[in-house]
């Protein structure tokens, strides 16, 4: 069978690499002629556990390749995935026009039946404009060629993708014909051997389902900050009450973890564009909405914790980050807590110092020489007034307190992801203080 993956960002590249794993013939296409070259190389331009390894395995097996025009494969592909980006307008609404792009090269050019399936996080109703695009070409060239489309969101958590895309809990599939099925069914059946995991829906439910469960994660995540805060002025233990609510099965202990608020590519891109899709439909969600302020909040809590130790005097202060990508096992730092933290630290005069153990040259990109850029954990607290921890990574768990303590120049420690142990930290003389 032979596939196109067009966009190899973290979507494409994982989803491409993982259909080719399973003996499918897969090209993946960008008009990013240095990044295809630097695939083509064995270079993956972003860090995912597994995928480098697999990326290089599969290409010098023949099933992956590599184009910078979707003609170079279109005419021997019998499946089209669209895997652009789909970035947020000023507004909230996802940009479509990269994916309506794809669907007008797809209407220019096909000869024969081709499905084409929408992978990237589109709003409910992209597929019908997916849709009237291509016929549209297809009218223009005096043609009549048989097509469909689907809606094929992806559920990939990173850090942990590729194992998510090989050993799926679920695989949503929106369709309009018995054809498309048919394909997918055959398309996916070596990932789902052991389990039957396919759920079919129409193309609108499908395209509904991604918004909803990223949405439904993160009001899971700045319901339990609420609850951190108000933990915060009561006196009682978040982390108790987490478990006695997690314990519950009605509500499950996933998600429930506070902290300095969440990131990424998707939940704060689709909680904004489901904003935006129900105000363009007359609707105000208004609990979305509290999750997307709760959660801008929380990104700047431990600022907030930090100035009060220094009473709202931080200038001159040096400040040790530990962590800049939103999350472990990643090197992404969209929306991630690390860059407000960064810029209000700046805006108060500090000194900041910066270690991850993957996102340094990521954040170098972003913001340049504004921070310094440590060796290591240890080198980052030389001389610091304070130490923030932002991100989770294992390495930072155990740490030897006494060697940070003797680097410190003061031994304020704010915890951003509660994974140390208050009376641990007290016995070693730090003042500590978490969410």
């Amino acid at each position: 069978m032979n596939i196109a993956v067009v966009g190899t960002g973290y979507v494409g590249l994982v989803s491409g690499a993982c259909f080719s794993e399973m003996g499918i013939n897969v090209t993946c296409v960008d008009i990013d002629k240095n990044k295809i070259e630097s695939l083509r190389k064995g270079i993956v331009p972003i860090y995912e556990p597994n995928l480098t390894e697999m990326v290089i395995k599969n290409h010098r097996a023949g099933r992956l390749h590599f184009a910078t025009n979707l003609l170079e494969c279109l005419h021997d592909v019998e499946v089209v995935f669209c895997a652009v980006g789909t970035p947020p307008d000023e507004d909230g609404a996802a940009d479509l026009q990269y994916v309506l792009d794809v669907a007008r090269i797809v209407g220019q050019n096909i000869d024969k039946y081709t499905l084409f399936v929408t992978k990237s996080t589109v709003p409910v109703g992209t597929s019908e404009r997916v849709k009237d695009v291509i016929e549209k070409e297809i009218a223009r060239r005096g043609l009549s060629v048989e097509f469909d489309v689907a809606s094929n969101p992806e559920f990939l958590k990173e850090g942990a993708a590729v194992k998510d895309f090989m050993s799926p809990d679920r695989i949503v599939v929106g369709v309009e014909t018995l054809r498309a099925r048919q394909i997918m069914d055959r398309l996916y059946k070596p990932f789902t051997l052991n389990r039957y995991r396919m759920i079919y829906t129409d193309i609108p439910s499908a395209e509904m389902i991604k918004y909803a469960a990223n949405a439904m994660l993160a009001t899971r995540i700045s319901f339990m900050n609420e609850i951190a805060n108000l933990c915060d002025l009561v006196g009682a233990d978040v982390n108790m009450v987490r478990q006695g609510i997690g314990a519950d099965s009605r509500i499950g202990n996933k998600f429930l973890y506070p902290g300095c608020g969440y990131g990424g590519s998707c939940f704060p891109k689709d909680v904004k564009a489901l904003i935006r899709t129900a105000s363009e439909n007359g609707y105000n969600m208004r609990i979305l909405q509290a999750v997307e302020d709760v959660n801008n909040y929380q990104k700047g809590i431990l600022f907030d914790k930090l100035s009060k130790v220094f009473d709202s005097d931080l200038k001159g202060k040096t400040v040790a980050l530990w962590g800049l990508s939103f999350k472990p096992e990643t090197d992404d730092m969209r929306e991630a807590p690390s860059l407000v933290v960064i810029d209000r630290l700046v805006g108060a005069g500090c000194t900041v110092k910066v270690y991850d153990p993957i996102a340094m040259d990521e954040c170098r990109r972003r913001i340049g020489d504004k921070v310094i850029y440590s060796a290591d954990m240890y080198d980052a607290v030389e001389g610091a007034d304070a130490l923030l921890l932002l991100t989770e990574w294992k390495e930072f768990r155990m740490p030897s307190w006494s060697k940070v303590a003797q680097s410190m120049a003061k031994p304020v420690v704010i915890d951003g992801r509660n994974i140390y142990d208050k009376k641990e930290m007290d016995d070693n003389g730090f003042v500590y203080l978490h969410i």
